[in-house]
């Protein structure tokens, strides 16, 4: 792994990193702390549970291969109690299926062992950078309602469980209905950097948005423009 460090921002964090392998583990923090981040660290699945449901931490460095608990397990279990937290999944399995279950199961991102430290701190900053922002307005469509300061969405009383990545997704979709939106659209605003051409990171998180945001009688919220991306097109209210 090429661990270089860029001392430019400085915006402090508390961190947790989920790795067994304490070499890595040393590494992240050591440049995460350079880059002014505070770090906690679990070297099995059950520690790092416990410290994200209980910690205050912001953001999760999980990998997937751990012992006591898969990270999978780990991450299901933290956004049955903390649905919001920004999770990263790290994994040295550089296949589309294990990325694609990692994102299934709730990650909000994923990093491919070895990486370059700069890319992890580019994909820190991506998932956060929308939590930071001070914004107190709702935007309301068809029943469905997103508030920018909390980060929660409710159909009617009901409220939706989303993750950091998705809600964000969401709000890009919202703030655009109507409007057409390629699939690099949608991977530059939310994601904020260039996946692979044949990546399906977008389609897996419209398919997540759909099972929790369409109304159960009614057509989907996100409609599929074939060869161009997708639309949010609510029905029409009378």
């Amino acid at each position: 792994m090429d661990y270089t460090y860029d001392r430019e921002e400085r915006v402090e964090m508390l961190i947790l990193i989920v790795e067994d392998e304490a070499a890595i583990a040393r590494f992240l923090e050591r440049g995460l702390n350079a880059h002014g981040h505070r770090v906690v660290c679990a070297y099995d699945g059950e520690e790092g549970t416990r410290l994200a449901v209980d910690e205050p931490v912001e953001l999760v460095l999980l990998d997937i291969s751990l012992p006591r608990l898969d990270g999978r397990d780990v991450l299901r279990r933290i956004r049955l109690r903390r649905s919001d937290l920004p999770v990263l999944m790290l994994t040295a399995r550089d296949d589309t299926r294990n990325k694609v279950d990692a994102l299934d199961a709730g990650a909000d991102d994923y990093l491919t062992k070895p990486f370059v430290f700069e890319e992890l701190l580019a994909r820190v900053r991506a998932l956060t950078r929308r939590s930071g922002q001070a914004e107190s307005a709702q935007i309301q469509t068809d029943g469905l309602t997103i508030d920018l300061l909390s980060r929660h969405a409710w159909r009617g009383d009901q409220r939706i469980e989303l993750s950091s990545r998705e809600f964000a997704l969401l709000e890009y979709l919202m703030r655009h209905s109507g409007q057409v939106l390629s699939r690099q659209q949608i991977l530059s605003a939310i994601w904020d950097y260039d996946f692979e051409p044949v990546s399906n990171v977008v389609d897996v998180y419209v398919r997540h948005l759909r099972n929790k945001v369409d109304p159960p009688d009614g057509p989907s919220l996100i409609q599929t423009v074939r060869g161009a991306g997708y639309r949010f097109n609510p029905t029409p209210t009378s």
